[in-house]
């Protein structure tokens, strides 16, 4: 018979202490069960202390007996484990392993409720409904992005996508052929949620962008603490182009002479920038109404913080990149950026992410059960000669101050020609948000460079120089 530190030091899984069975109030651990079997498994050991002291149990064969009755009539639908009792010295404790389920969500009944338990950390916690919507789909083994949608294929245009199959694979798209046999479109000639996803009009409202260049190394005030700002929808592969060129534009590429010519060092190495992004926008959870991609560049660093963690229910902090299995949520997607040559099959992309970078800038990769994120360092970051203070306008990469420059004058011009101009028909005139507009308008006011005659809803606006 093994000894309890064998198996503890040997099992990857996770593993819970009790330090007796409660057959009364089984919620304690019963609740872990669920939580185990709706993640990657694990044990439970009754008869030990949680600091690992043993304790032993009395009665292990009753206390068998009533494990699984308990566990029978108490999780729904069933779940596999097995029982095994382990001697250490004169003492017994009982192993309950629970495997991971294929037919999530499993459930804790009681008094007529049926509450679904995952594992956060060390704690068995009840699941919220963003992890509720991941479990059902796999236990009905689809995947959300698989899932028919109302949009009709036959209503819907894609030639955005047509024109990037085009130009990264060489071929002519056959349509709708391709489009069924790509997953994008249903027999009854409905489009999955990925293929509303392609379409040239942004069908899915939670597959959105916002990307933001902060002054210093923190968040402040959108007006006040941001040299620029965009929110972008539509197409993924818009998505993907748009958030790189924005990336692009907010950050600098220093370089220097070699003996074999211009050595080019920018901010963030382009195949790390590509794999983050490409990573957050094929990776995310959709099925999370109201989420959308965060991209956040600060002085030192650029973070993209995407909707979902580990579809496996690790924490990718506490794991080894070099060892991961690539696991999709959507496989769909994943399909046609493979097809795409956007990405690569075998799950590299965070090990091409680290391998961009050296020792001293290594890349940093954090999850929740809610969020993905990932930290780029910035490779031309000095922190001895850049403080952490708001800085001027002079301050700023020069693109953006000669691109901000460029907006405000424009801004004055439609002022001069109508004073009574609204923030709103400034944004379409301007192309870029009303958030911007309005930090634009503020920042003009405070440099005296136009007023405000009037109030805000019956005035008008004033040149003054």
């Amino acid at each position: 018979m093994k000894m309890l530190k064998e198996i503890l030091i040997a099992e990857a899984t996770e593993y819970e202490f009790k330090l007796e069975l409660e057959v009364k109030k089984p919620k304690s651990w019963l609740k872990t069960v669920s939580a185990f079997a709706n993640g990657l498994g694990g044990s439970i050991y009754f008869g030990v202390a949680d600091g690992g002291a043993l304790i032993g149990l009395t009665d292990v064969k009753q206390n068998s007996y009533d494990i699984s009755n308990l566990i029978k009539t108490k999780i729904d639908p069933g779940v596999t484990f097995f029982l095994e009792p382990i001697k250490e010295g004169d003492l017994v404790v009982l192993r309950l392993k629970i495997d991971s389920g294929t037919a999530t969500p499993y459930f804790y009944s009681s008094d007529g409720n049926k509450i679904a338990y995952i594992r956060m950390g060390n704690e068995s916690v009840q699941a919220p409904s963003n992890i509720m919507t991941e479990l059902i789909l796999k236990g009905s083994r689809r995947s959300f992005d698989a899932l028919e949608s109302e949009y009709e294929f036959a209503k819907e245009g894609f030639t955005y996508f047509s024109a990037t199959y085009r130009h990264q694979t060489g071929l002519e798209l056959e349509l709708p052929k391709d489009f069924k046999s790509f997953g994008l479109m249903l027999e009854n000639g409905n489009l999955s949620y990925a293929g509303a996803m392609f379409a040239d009009h942004a069908l899915v409202y939670q597959s959105r962008v916002f990307c933001t260049r902060w002054n210093g190394l923190t968040k402040g005030s959108l007006f006040e603490d941001a040299a620029d700002d965009k929110e972008f929808s539509g197409n993924v592969f818009t998505l993907l182009e748009n958030t790189k060129n924005f990336i692009q534009n907010n950050s600098k590429v220093k370089w220097r002479k070699t003996g074999h010519g211009r050595l080019d060092m920018p901010d963030y190495p382009q195949i790390a920038v590509h794999e983050a992004v490409v990573n957050a926008i094929i990776h995310r959870d959709y099925a999370i109404l109201g989420s959308e991609i965060h991209v956040d560049i600060y002085d030192d660093r650029l973070e993209i913080v995407s909707p979902g963690g580990m579809t496996d229910g690790f924490l990718i902090q506490n794991l080894d990149i070099n060892d991961l299995a690539s696991m999709r949520r959507n496989p769909v997607l994943c399909d046609i950026f493979h097809r795409m040559k956007f990405m690569e099959r075998r799950g590299s992309g965070l090990k091409k992410i680290r391998d961009a970078y050296t020792a001293e800038f290594a890349p940093v990769f954090r999850s929740t059960p809610q969020v993905f994120i990932v930290t780029l360092k910035n490779n031309n970051y000095d922190k001895n000669f850049v403080s952490d203070k708001k800085k001027n306008v002079s301050d700023k990469p020069k693109n953006v101050t000669d691109k901000m420059e460029q907006r405000h004058q424009h801004i004055i011009a439609l002022i001069g020609q109508d004073g009574t101009i609204t923030a709103s028909e400034l944004a379409n005139e301007t192309m870029v948000s009303e958030r911007t507009i309005l930090r634009d308008l503020t920042a003009l006011r405070t440099a005296g460079r136009i007023d405000r005659n009037g109030t805000d809803s019956k005035g008008e606006w004033v040149v003054v120089d």
